[in-house]
Protein backbone atom coordinates (compact mmCIF):
# COMPACT_ATOMS: atom_id res chain seq x y z
CA UNK A 1 0.00 0.00 0.00
CA UNK A 2 1.34 3.57 -0.88
CA UNK A 3 1.80 6.82 1.06
CA UNK A 4 -0.33 9.25 0.22
CA UNK A 5 -0.76 12.93 0.60
CA UNK A 6 -4.12 14.96 0.62
CA UNK A 7 -3.74 18.39 -1.10
CA UNK A 8 -6.13 21.04 -0.19
CA UNK A 9 -6.58 24.87 -0.25
CA UNK A 10 -7.89 27.97 1.03
CA UNK A 11 -9.81 28.77 -1.30
CA UNK A 12 -10.69 27.58 -4.72
CA UNK A 13 -7.74 29.43 -7.66
CA UNK A 14 -4.63 29.48 -4.98
CA UNK A 15 -2.22 27.11 -6.75
CA UNK A 16 -3.53 23.32 -5.48
CA UNK A 17 -2.73 22.09 -8.88
CA UNK A 18 0.97 23.31 -8.73
CA UNK A 19 1.74 22.72 -5.53
CA UNK A 20 0.08 18.76 -5.81
CA UNK A 21 2.05 18.59 -9.01
CA UNK A 22 5.62 19.86 -7.65
CA UNK A 23 4.76 17.37 -4.85
CA UNK A 24 4.77 14.62 -7.20
CA UNK A 25 8.06 15.55 -9.08
CA UNK A 26 9.29 15.14 -5.07
CA UNK A 27 8.03 11.90 -4.77
CA UNK A 28 9.30 10.57 -7.96
CA UNK A 29 12.72 11.11 -6.63
CA UNK A 30 12.44 8.46 -3.90
CA UNK A 31 9.61 5.93 -5.38
CA UNK A 32 9.30 4.30 -9.03
CA UNK A 33 5.23 4.67 -9.22
CA UNK A 34 3.54 8.14 -8.01
CA UNK A 35 0.10 8.95 -9.19
CA UNK A 36 -1.57 12.02 -8.58
CA UNK A 37 -5.58 11.45 -8.16
CA UNK A 38 -8.00 14.30 -8.18
CA UNK A 39 -11.27 12.91 -7.29
CA UNK A 40 -13.38 15.73 -8.50
CA UNK A 41 -12.43 17.95 -11.12
CA UNK A 42 -15.38 20.37 -12.64
CA UNK A 43 -15.19 22.77 -15.32
CA UNK A 44 -13.69 19.78 -17.80
CA UNK A 45 -12.96 19.96 -21.71
CA UNK A 46 -14.10 16.85 -23.30
CA UNK A 47 -13.63 13.74 -21.00
CA UNK A 48 -10.46 15.89 -19.18
CA UNK A 49 -9.62 18.76 -17.14
CA UNK A 50 -6.59 20.61 -17.33
CA UNK A 51 -5.79 20.28 -13.70
CA UNK A 52 -6.39 15.98 -14.41
CA UNK A 53 -4.25 16.17 -17.37
CA UNK A 54 -1.12 18.50 -15.47
CA UNK A 55 -1.38 15.71 -12.60
CA UNK A 56 -1.16 13.05 -14.74
CA UNK A 57 1.90 14.67 -16.83
CA UNK A 58 3.73 14.92 -13.09
CA UNK A 59 2.87 11.57 -12.03
CA UNK A 60 5.06 8.44 -13.42
CA UNK A 61 1.66 6.06 -13.38
CA UNK A 62 -0.25 5.87 -15.41
CA UNK A 63 -4.04 4.60 -14.72
CA UNK A 64 -7.59 4.52 -16.18
CA UNK A 65 -9.83 7.73 -15.52
CA UNK A 66 -12.37 5.91 -13.12
CA UNK A 67 -9.43 5.91 -10.79
CA UNK A 68 -7.96 9.07 -10.72
CA UNK A 69 -10.90 10.90 -11.96
CA UNK A 70 -13.90 9.21 -10.62
CA UNK A 71 -15.81 12.27 -11.02
CA UNK A 72 -15.39 15.01 -14.14
CA UNK A 73 -17.77 17.34 -14.37
CA UNK A 74 -18.34 19.82 -17.24
CA UNK A 75 -19.39 23.11 -15.63
CA UNK A 76 -17.03 25.43 -13.36
CA UNK A 77 -18.98 25.52 -10.71
CA UNK A 78 -19.00 24.36 -6.76
CA UNK A 79 -19.29 20.20 -7.01
CA UNK A 80 -22.48 19.83 -5.38
CA UNK A 81 -23.88 22.41 -7.88
CA UNK A 82 -22.11 20.86 -11.53
CA UNK A 83 -23.15 17.58 -9.95
CA UNK A 84 -26.86 18.03 -10.02
CA UNK A 85 -26.92 19.93 -13.00
CA UNK A 86 -24.75 16.96 -14.02
CA UNK A 87 -27.39 14.40 -13.13
CA UNK A 88 -24.94 12.85 -10.74
CA UNK A 89 -24.36 12.01 -7.59
CA UNK A 90 -20.47 12.09 -5.49
CA UNK A 91 -20.16 9.06 -3.65
CA UNK A 92 -17.75 9.64 -1.01
CA UNK A 93 -17.03 5.96 -0.62
CA UNK A 94 -16.53 5.21 -4.14
CA UNK A 95 -14.06 7.90 -3.87
CA UNK A 96 -12.51 5.83 -1.16
CA UNK A 97 -12.71 3.04 -2.78
CA UNK A 98 -10.82 4.40 -5.85
CA UNK A 99 -8.22 6.00 -3.66
CA UNK A 100 -7.31 2.39 -2.35
CA UNK A 101 -6.88 0.95 -5.62
CA UNK A 102 -4.36 3.37 -6.67
CA UNK A 103 -2.33 2.49 -3.32
CA UNK A 104 -2.15 -0.76 -4.33
CA UNK A 105 -0.56 -0.28 -7.55
CA UNK A 106 1.35 2.96 -6.39
CA UNK A 107 4.17 3.86 -4.26
CA UNK A 108 2.71 7.21 -3.11
CA UNK A 109 -0.44 8.81 -4.19
CA UNK A 110 -1.11 12.50 -4.28
CA UNK A 111 -4.78 13.59 -3.79
CA UNK A 112 -6.09 17.17 -5.07
CA UNK A 113 -9.02 18.20 -3.45
CA UNK A 114 -11.65 20.83 -4.93
CA UNK A 115 -11.97 24.23 -4.00
CA UNK A 116 -11.92 24.45 0.09
CA UNK A 117 -11.56 21.94 2.52
CA UNK A 118 -15.36 22.53 3.37
CA UNK A 119 -16.50 22.79 -0.02
CA UNK A 120 -20.36 21.45 -0.42
CA UNK A 121 -19.95 17.77 -2.16
CA UNK A 122 -23.76 17.06 -1.88
CA UNK A 123 -26.31 18.10 0.15
CA UNK A 124 -25.31 16.41 2.79
CA UNK A 125 -21.28 16.07 3.06
CA UNK A 126 -18.13 18.17 2.17
CA UNK A 127 -14.98 18.45 1.33
CA UNK A 128 -14.04 18.02 4.62
CA UNK A 129 -16.30 14.72 4.76
CA UNK A 130 -14.25 13.10 2.00
CA UNK A 131 -10.89 14.11 3.69
CA UNK A 132 -11.71 12.15 6.73
CA UNK A 133 -12.45 9.23 5.03
CA UNK A 134 -9.41 9.07 3.52
CA UNK A 135 -7.79 9.85 6.06
CA UNK A 136 -4.47 11.17 4.85
CA UNK A 137 -2.08 13.60 5.74
CA UNK A 138 -2.87 16.92 4.94
CA UNK A 139 -0.88 19.58 3.04
CA UNK A 140 -2.56 23.09 2.71
CA UNK A 141 -2.27 25.46 -0.07
CA UNK A 142 -2.41 29.03 1.58
CA UNK A 143 -2.86 32.02 -1.38
CA UNK A 144 -1.28 34.93 -0.11
CA UNK A 145 -4.22 37.54 -0.74
CA UNK A 146 -6.26 39.76 1.84
CA UNK A 147 -8.23 37.15 4.23
CA UNK A 148 -5.69 34.56 3.72
CA UNK A 149 -5.09 34.62 7.74
CA UNK A 150 -8.52 33.99 8.72
CA UNK A 151 -8.97 31.14 5.82
CA UNK A 152 -5.74 29.60 6.75
CA UNK A 153 -6.28 29.43 10.52
CA UNK A 154 -9.89 28.55 9.97
CA UNK A 155 -9.07 25.85 8.01
CA UNK A 156 -6.32 24.50 10.23
CA UNK A 157 -9.12 24.55 13.03
CA UNK A 158 -11.60 22.73 10.75
CA UNK A 159 -8.54 19.65 9.76
CA UNK A 160 -7.98 19.15 13.34
CA UNK A 161 -11.82 19.21 14.27
CA UNK A 162 -11.79 16.03 12.14
CA UNK A 163 -9.61 14.25 13.74
CA UNK A 164 -6.81 14.91 10.69
CA UNK A 165 -2.85 15.61 10.69
CA UNK A 166 -1.39 18.94 8.94
CA UNK A 167 1.47 17.57 7.49
CA UNK A 168 2.95 20.85 6.17
CA UNK A 169 1.68 24.22 4.51
CA UNK A 170 2.38 25.95 1.40
CA UNK A 171 2.44 29.59 1.28
CA UNK A 172 1.72 30.92 -2.42
CA UNK A 173 2.33 34.57 -3.26
CA UNK A 174 -0.89 34.40 -5.89
CA UNK A 175 -1.61 38.42 -5.60
CA UNK A 176 1.42 40.91 -6.01
CA UNK A 177 -0.79 43.72 -4.41
CA UNK A 178 -0.70 42.61 -1.27
CA UNK A 179 0.55 44.54 1.53
CA UNK A 180 3.05 42.55 4.45
CA UNK A 181 3.34 39.47 2.51
CA UNK A 182 6.17 38.31 4.56
CA UNK A 183 4.55 39.62 7.63
CA UNK A 184 1.98 37.08 6.86
CA UNK A 185 3.80 34.26 6.27
CA UNK A 186 5.58 34.57 9.57
CA UNK A 187 2.14 35.20 11.09
CA UNK A 188 0.84 32.01 10.12
CA UNK A 189 4.47 30.31 10.48
CA UNK A 190 3.79 31.35 14.38
CA UNK A 191 0.08 29.72 14.47
CA UNK A 192 -0.04 26.41 12.26
CA UNK A 193 0.97 23.90 13.56
CA UNK A 194 3.25 22.21 10.77
CA UNK A 195 5.94 22.95 8.96
CA UNK A 196 6.40 25.45 5.85
CA UNK A 197 7.13 23.09 3.25
CA UNK A 198 7.48 26.13 0.65
CA UNK A 199 7.57 29.53 -0.39
CA UNK A 200 6.27 30.37 -3.61
CA UNK A 201 6.77 33.52 -5.53
CA UNK A 202 4.78 35.10 -8.26
CA UNK A 203 5.50 33.37 -10.97
CA UNK A 204 4.67 34.27 -14.97
CA UNK A 205 2.85 30.42 -16.32
CA UNK A 206 4.86 28.59 -13.14
CA UNK A 207 5.94 25.29 -13.69
CA UNK A 208 6.09 22.62 -10.94
CA UNK A 209 9.58 21.64 -11.52
CA UNK A 210 9.95 25.33 -10.88
CA UNK A 211 8.68 25.10 -7.52
CA UNK A 212 10.68 24.31 -4.47
CA UNK A 213 9.25 22.25 -1.93
CA UNK A 214 10.28 19.59 0.68
CA UNK A 215 8.14 16.98 1.05
CA UNK A 216 6.58 16.43 5.08
CA UNK A 217 8.71 14.20 7.17
CA UNK A 218 8.16 10.54 6.56
CA UNK A 219 6.48 9.96 10.17
CA UNK A 220 3.49 12.15 8.86
CA UNK A 221 2.66 10.07 5.71
CA UNK A 222 -0.42 7.61 5.68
Amino acid sequence: MGVGLFVIGTDTEVGKTLVSCALLHRLRERHAAVVGMKPISAGASGDDSDDVNQLRAAGSLRVSPELDNPYALPEPLSPHIAARRAGVGIDIELIVARYRRLAALADAVVVEGAGGFCVPLSDTHSGADLAQALGLPVVLVVGLRLGCLNHALLTHEAIRARGLVLAGWVANRIDPAMQAQDDNVATLRARLAAPLLADIPRLAAAQPTQVRIRLPDEDAFA
